[in-house]
């Protein structure tokens, strides 16, 4: 890893200005020499011209985050219960690669966007609304000043068109503290099917918000030599969660925050009126993940529980607080895995998975097509629920370490043959991490290079 240029002078001491306690020094061509410019790929031209500040990370970064299921508790979540959300091991990968052609570019091969930015004029726009620091409040006026500076539609609210805005805020904002804005390119390619209720936009903006905090050392890099993958530190983590957060809130509008957290800790939250907390160390649970492909409105199923527990108030209040009891049940659960795991724990995560997809339907927010994947799963000795919304979307079936291999791969077998995407995955994932180019899967190389 390239040191900073001038580190080892006091009057460069990155412990100055490290977390934006002061800015970097000016670092000028003369103070430098041009030879240290073209080892470091500039030719022989000053940072100032290039848009690439002497204090910005010159190599390749590689970042990831995982995406999010609803283990239990959606729908009674939004009537002040708790809601259990686990780290989906589905995840999105980020590429930064720092460069002095005075552009900034924005690869997404999943949803076809390719699109570069002259840092020059970038550079000249007025951005003072944007406010300074992750604690500005980002309101809807913000939002639709960043698409006129930006040039977009007022109107546009498609998800090229919100990545991209969500991505040139998080690039202004957080780059604002260098004394040039960085020349780089960034590809995010994702394991997550967009629109699946699966966080796969909070991986997003985690995945941005890492890698440009790191490429400006306003956070360390947490990679060590001879490791695979790195870990930021708490207090690091709080500061990429309170910026995805805002990433967020340019996309969706109104984010609860916790797609975003699960994403950034990883592991298990519990969250309930607001409030987020981190389950300990809770076990890592192996998954099928199934995507009926039947699209719904979440805002419609909301809408029609809360109809429904205005209905019949005496019988819907009541599936709400067994819901709320079924969560907290699997939380002592998994708080006793943590420790140590018996099959016995894993009967009883069955037990609650049956129960609380009942209660789901219940409610009212079941689908043909989700009966369709319980029945087929149940076939086969496996229990599912719906995760997130219902009314089609996705669904989990929980595999027990003492399944069989053939009957995993029947299981897959028949629920791809009712038409579903499936993953064999695992919940309880690490959060956002920063790995070498060698430990990357094939796969995964191939599609950031695919764009």
């Amino acid at each position: 890893m390239l040191k900073p240029i001038g580190e080892g002078n006091s009057r460069l001491a990155r412990s100055d200005w490290l977390g934006g306690r002061k800015k970097p020094p000016l670092l000028r061509t003369r103070e430098l020499g041009y030879e240290v410019l073209e080892r470091l790929g500039f030719g022989n031209t000053a940072p100032e011209a290039t848009g690439l500040p002497g204090a910005m990370l010159s190599e390749v970064l590689l970042v990831s985050a995982p995406g999010k299921v609803i283990l239990h508790g959606e729908h009674a979540v939004v009537h002040g219960k708790v809601a259990l959300a686990v780290a989906l091991n589905l995840r999105t990968f980020l590429r930064l690669q720092p460069h002095s052609n005075g552009r900034v570019g924005l690869n997404l091969p999943n949803i076809g966007v390719r699109r570069a930015w002259d840092v020059a004029s970038l550079q000249l726009l007025d951005t003072s609304f944007l406010g300074h620091g992750d604690s500005a409040a980002l309101t809807a006026k913000h939002v639709e000043k960043l698409k006129e500076v930006a040039g977009f539609p007022k109107d546009c609210v498609d998800p090229e068109h919100l990545a991209m805005l969500a991505f040139l805020y998080l690039y202004l904002s957080i780059c604002q503290s260098q004394r040039a804005l960085p020349s780089l390119d960034i590809t995010v390619w994702s394991e997550l099917p967009t629109g699946a209720g699966l966080g796969s936009s909070a991986a997003y903006s985690v995945c941005l918000a890492a890698a440009l905090l790191t490429a400006c050392e306003e956070i360390p890099n947490p990679l060590k030599d001879g490791e695979a993958a790195g870990r930021w530190t708490e207090e690091n983590l709080e500061l990429i969660n309170k910026w995805a957060f805002q990433g967020e809130r340019v996309i969706h509008g109104n984010p609860s925050g916790v797609d975003n957290a699960v994403s950034t800790w990883g592991g298990a939250l519990r969250y309930q009126q607001g409030k987020i907390s981190s389950l300990k160390r809770p076990p890592v649970l192996k998954i099928l993940l199934i995507n009926t492909k039947v699209p719904r409105s979440t805002k419609v199923l909301v809408a029609n529980v809360r109809s429904r527990l205005l209905k019949f108030p005496e019988i819907v209040a009541p599936l709400l607080t067994s819901i709320d009891a079924i969560s907290l049940e699997c939380e002592r659960v998994l708080g006793e895995m943590a420790v140590a795991p018996t099959p016995e724990h894993y009967l009883t995560l069955e037990e609650l998975i049956d129960m609380n997809q009942h209660h789901l339907n219940a409610l009212g927010v079941g689908h043909a097509s989700l009966d369709q994947l319980c029945q087929v799963t149940t076939a086969h000795g496996l229990h599912s629920k719906l995760t997130g919304a219902g009314g089609g979307g996705c669904g989990i079936t929980l595999l027990r370490p003492d399944v069989e291999r053939p009957e995993v791969e029947a299981t897959k077998r028949a629920l791809s043959g009712c038409g579903f995407d499936c993953w064999e995955t695992s919940v309880g994932a690490p959060g956002v991490s920063v790995h070498t180019a060698a430990s990357l899967d094939a796969s995964v190389r191939q599609g950031l290079d695919s764009l």
